[in-house]
């Protein structure tokens, strides 16, 4: 990995990154869609590179049960058997410890599945972590970490922590016998759920084995933790971890919550969140989410967004056309799919803009007041972004929303 700080903020810890892996350059801080079994769901890889995508995560986890390491191997790795040219990134199986809690058992030797599929059982160690990943051939691969569910208190959270530590150096020590340094980027993953002091340990550890790893994520977060929790933990790790690695937010997809995270330093985010949601018809805007399954949309004849590029507005397809088959047609959900990856990358790549230009605290005042100024500023986002210098409230008559803040239409009348 060549990895190169183009750009800062002059007021936020925001900043513009050049990242080239073997597959390519990919200018942060970017949104990763999540191609979970090889693919982003009703598109094809030419689909998703004609968006200006140039990262997507695959899992290990997943990828390991079907369609199998043999395969894999057979096919030269997952970029030739999806059919994907551009950089890719592999979660390592750590949140299926929780995603899948009922069919696991966790061990320090590893995490005992149980396959949903057929409950067959299946050990992965970090060491057979880091081997799969090797096989799949991910230009940024994961540690394998022991996650617990952000909501989880106790000595549970503590033994995790320093078991993520223990498994770090496991898969450290697998990777660089492997001969692939040159090629995948081992990332470490902060853990220590809510608690800072677990967090500053788990910190401290993996700060020290900085020369051993190409980049860092930040876990164990958006669990439905209280968003007043989750941007702290978000900062208190992004102050302390090294300027020249990537930062990763694991999970964030909400474009409120991807901002935030890139005021607070962050480079990188994936979720399933876009390509979910339109999947039950919701199409992503700067004014706010539309549910195109609701009645108000049947004639409308305007597309999701006029200044949109992607090729679902561009294309003129009516707000009306889409309402008529959304959820139903195959055909809606790939075009709501393509126009929401489009407005994740909107996001990210006016953050970019705004830094590389020295106005991004006037992008994120933009941003908000156009999203959330007739429903009301989410209490979290103006704490966080105040605390590094960004007052939403400046020269605004906005009310403050406690709780999440989210924004979604349920009726005709919102």
């Amino acid at each position: 990995m060549q990895f190169e700080v183009i750009a800062k903020c002059h007021i936020t810890r925001a900043r513009v990154c050049r990242m080239e892996l073997a597959h390519g350059v990919t200018m942060l801080p970017t949104f990763m869609p999540v191609a979970t079994q090889a693919a982003i769901k009703g598109l094809t890889p030419q689909q998703v590179e004609s968006l200006g995508i140039t990262l997507i995560l695959n899992n290990t986890y997943h990828l390991n049960l079907r369609p199998g390491i043999k395969v894999l191997d057979e096919a030269g790795g997952a970029h030739k058997f999806q059919g994907w040219n551009r950089n890719l990134l592999t979660d390592s199986g750590g949140f299926q410890l929780v995603s899948l809690s009922k069919f696991t058992k966790i061990t320090e030797d590893g995490a005992l599945f149980a396959s949903p599929f057929n409950g067959e059982p299946t050990m992965l160690t970090p060491e057979e972590s880091i081997s799969i990943q090797h096989s799949i051939g991910a230009d940024i691969i994961m540690q394998l970490d022991d996650v617990v569910s952000s909501l989880t208190v106790g000595p549970r959270v503590g033994e995790a922590m320093h078991r993520s530590v223990r498994w770090l150096d496991r898969c450290i020590e697998q990777h660089e016998k492997s001969g692939r340094k040159d090629k995948q980027n081992l990332f470490a993953i902060v853990q220590g759920g809510l608690d800072p002091a677990l967090r500053d340990l788990c910190l401290d550890a993996m700060i020290e084995r900085k020369d051993q790893v190409t980049g860092y994520a930040i876990g164990g977060l958006s669990g439905g933790e209280e968003k007043d929790v989750f941007w702290k933990i978000i900062k208190q790790c992004a102050d302390r971890l090294p300027s020249d690695r990537p930062r990763y937010s694991m999970g964030v997809g909400f474009a409120e919550d991807l901002l935030v995270c890139v005021a607070l330093g962050v480079d990188m985010a994936d979720c399933v969140f876009p390509t979910r949601t339109a999947r039950f018809g919701v199409a992503l805007t700067f004014k706010g989410p539309l549910n195109l399954k609701l009645g108000k949309h049947t004639k409308s004849m305007d597309p999701i967004d006029k200044s949109c590029p992607c090729p679902t507005c561009a294309s003129g397809m009516s707000r009306a056309v889409l309402h008529h088959i959304v959820t139903i047609e195959t055909a809606g959900a790939h075009a709501l799919t393509i126009h929401n990856l489009v407005f994740q990358a909107r996001v990210m790549g006016g953050a970019r803009d705004a830094i590389l230009e020295g106005r991004f605290p006037e992008y994120l005042r933009s941003f908000f007041f156009d999203y959330f100024g007739d429903t009301g500023y989410p209490e979290w986002c103006v704490n966080a972004l105040r605390s590094v210098g960004v007052d939403l409230m400046q020269g605004v008559d906005v009310p403050l929303v406690k709780g999440s803040g989210v924004r979604w239409e349920y009726s005709d009348a919102a």
